[in-house]
This record gives C-alpha cells, sequence and structure tokens, in this order.
C-alpha cells in the first residue's frame, strides 16, 4: 500500500531534497541539483520565489520505504500574468510503479482543486533558470547542470494519468574544434559600426554584477518574455538567480556588450560544467567544484540574449567571438547547449556558424482538473 505524506519539517524536507540521490544511485547520467537550493524551496527567506507562490511538497511511502516525491506550486505572480488557474508539477521523481506516480500526482491535482485551480502542468519550475521538462529522448546522455536526468518510464506513467504534451524542448551538441574565420572579422566591424565594446576588457565580472546587475536581468526579460509561461524575474529573486550564476560562472566564458551610452545591449554565458562534481557530493559545494569552475574540461552553454533594439544588427557574433577564442584556447571541443524551445528559432540561428546536433528532447505535459 502506498502513503503519500505532506512535508512539513525540515527533517521531511532533508528526505525530500535527498531522494532523488538514492532513486539514481546507480544511474551516471543524472545530476543532482544543488542540495542548498532543494532543501530551502519552500522558505521565502531563502528562495525569493517562494514569496509569491503557494507550494506542498509530498513524500510517497511504500513498505516503509521513501519510492516518490513531488512539489506542487502555484504560481500566483503567473497565473495573474497569463489569467489561468493553473497549478505546476514539479520535483517529480519516483519507482516504476503507476500506483506511487498516480497517488504523487493526486495529491497535487488535490491541492490544485483546494485553490480553485482548473489546470495542472509540467514539471515546471519557479522560473526560466529552474529546471524545467521531462526527459524524452537521449536517455544516454548525462544531465547537465541546469536539467533535469529522467528514466524512460516517467513520460508512460504521465501519459497513462491522462496527461498531454504541452511545450518541447530540444539540447544540442556544439563542436567547437574551429571557429571561422570570418566571425572576427564580423565583430570588428559591428563593433566600429554601432559603437560597441566588451564589458569584460575593462572590468571584473564582480564589478559588472554590481554596476550591471539590474540592467542584465531587464535585457534578460525582455529577451526570454516570449517563451512558454516564461515570469519576469524581478526584485529579491534577482539575488537567487544571480547567486546561482554567480557562483560557477568563470569570466573568460561571460561576455557583456555595452554602447556609447554604457548601456548593456547584449549578453552571453557559458558555464563551466560541474556535473560530475555535483554527482560525487550529492549536490554539495565541494572544493572539487571549485576547481571545475576555475579549469572546466566540460562546458555548457546557458544564455544568451540581445536588446530588442539590437537584435537585427548581429551582434550576438561579438559575443561568439569573445567567448569561442577562450575556448579554443582551453582546448575543449564540444560544448552542450541547455533546453531550447522547438519554436524558438531565433536561438538556434545563433549556432549557424558551427557544427551541431541535436541529442536530447524534453516536454511538460498538461491536464485538465
Amino acid at each position: 500500500m502506498v502513503e503519500i505524506i505532506e512535508v512539513t519539517t525540515h527533517s521531511q524536507m532533508k528526505k525530500f531534497a535527498n531522494f532523488p540521490c538514492e532513486l539514481y544511485s546507480d544511474c551516471k547520467y543524472y545530476v543532482p541539483s544543488l542540495y542548498g537550493d532543494e532543501v530551502n524551496m519552500t522558505n521565502p527567506k531563502k528562495n525569493f520565489n517562494a514569496q509569491y507562490c503557494d507550494i506542498k511538497c509530498f513524500l510517497a511511502y511504500k513498505d516503509g520505504k521513501i519510492v516518490g516525491r513531488i512539489a506542487g506550486i502555484i504560481h500566483n505572480k503567473a497565473n495573474e500574468i497569463y489569467n489561468k488557474n493553473r497549478i505546476r508539477i514539479s520535483r517529480f521523481d519516483f519507482i516504476d510503479d503507476e500506483e506511487v506516480s498516480s497517488k504523487l500526482l493526486e495529491a497535487v491535482e488535490n491541492f490544485g482543486r483546494e485553490k480553485g485551480m482548473v489546470t495542472v502542468h509540467g514539471p515546471w519550475g519557479f522560473n526560466d533558470t529552474d529546471r524545467e521538462g521531462l526527459l524524452t529522448w537521449g536517455f544516454d546522455r548525462r544531465a547537465t547542470y541546469a536539467t533535469n536526468y529522467n528514466f524512460p518510464y516517467y513520460e508512460k506513467h504521465l501519459l497513462n494519468a491522462g496527461y498531454f504534451k504541452e511545450s518541447e524542448w530540444s539540447e544540442f551538441l556544439i563542436r567547437t574544434e574551429k571557429k571561422d574565420k570570418r566571425i572576427h572579422k564580423l565583430a570588428s566591424l559591428l563593433s566600429k559600426k554601432f559603437n560597441l565594446r566588451e564589458a569584460m576588457d575593462e572590468m571584473s565580472f564582480k564589478k559588472f554584477v554590481k554596476t550591471y546587475r539590474d540592467e542584465f536581468f531587464e535585457v534578460y526579460n525582455q529577451c526570454y518574455r516570449k517563451l512558454d509561461n516564461f515570469v519576469d524575474i524581478e526584485g529579491e529573486e534577482k539575488k537567487n538567480v544571480m547567486s546561482q550564476f554567480a557562483t560557477i560562472i568563470n569570466p573568460r566564458y561571460f561576455s557583456a556588450i555595452l554602447n556609447e551610452k554604457d548601456e548593456l545591449v547584449a549578453f552571453g554565458i557559458i558555464i563551466p560544467s560541474i556535473a560530475e562534481t555535483l554527482i560525487k557530493s550529492r549536490g554539495h559545494i565541494s572544493l572539487d567544484l571549485l576547481k571545475a569552475i576555475k579549469e572546466p574540461k566540460e562546458l555548457e552553454c546557458a544564455l544568451i540574449g540581445v536588446r530588442p533594439d539590437y537584435q537585427k544588427l548581429g551582434v550576438s557574433i561579438m559575443i561568439i567571438d569573445r567567448i569561442f577564442d577562450n575556448v579554443l584556447e582551453s582546448g575543449i571541443k564540444e560544448i552542450e547547449t541547455n533546453p531550447m524551445l522547438t519554436t524558438n528559432s531565433d536561438i538556434r540561428a545563433q549556432f549557424s556558424h558551427f557544427d551541431y546536433s541535436e541529442i536530447k528532447k524534453r516536454c511538460t505535459y498538461i491536464k485538465s482538473l
């Protein structure tokens, strides 16, 4: 018999955060989230996103053992923006037992009904920098820092529970053995023509964050607002996101383009892969993590954004020029992207200068209550 328990204590929350590491203990493809982020996800003093969300977490027990977990997030800010009454499925992990998965889903669905929600969908996180989507293809590849891995049976359980596909993403592998010689020439021409310059040539990353943090999120929000279920990152939420990225950014793989008015018009972030260190540490920060950031062996393409009034000018070439010079110098020959909506043709166009191939797909699912 399966018993569903609502998480109400810190001890239970620790079990909630640790369960995936137990479930995937023999799986070399699973990469844990940062433990501190997970154990504090319902704490508005630690997770500022929680200030405008109603959240409940549940654990499933069978024969006295934890066999699944799920979180239900009522994102009041998103519901107001999109004029919807929806509850989000998040942190959904379980053994291959449909009684377990169905009872976990039922717990979130009932929570949604109690709050007047009419639709349930997911897996979604708190915002677009959180892990989202269910892996549906590419099970033979390790996850990245920013993405979840799940067993192939997950999708079958959701479909059998009456869910239908909603949003879909693809992930790619970019080969970087060489850079098109025309890129540097074009970047120089764009710099002179539009009076643009690289911020990292004149300031430290720490100074950039202090000077341009708010402007960075203004550009980010403008660029990503058209994506499915996107919610602007505002106020204190910026601290959460910036601390997550600042922890793992190596300035060699970061680019920020300024115009003649010292305004931020574009940015690009490629992060060192810390997947292996997270696997070893079960999501805890360690000295090995700091070494992986300073001397990366693998890289992940995290974000690229260009202010709307500069998007038709080819400014992303300047970002590619700076970052990929450092990638080539480091000897890293491949970069894995994080999920891109299949409908987002603009972001795919950024990789037209490189040899790349699709390696993973993921989806979210939706159901009426």
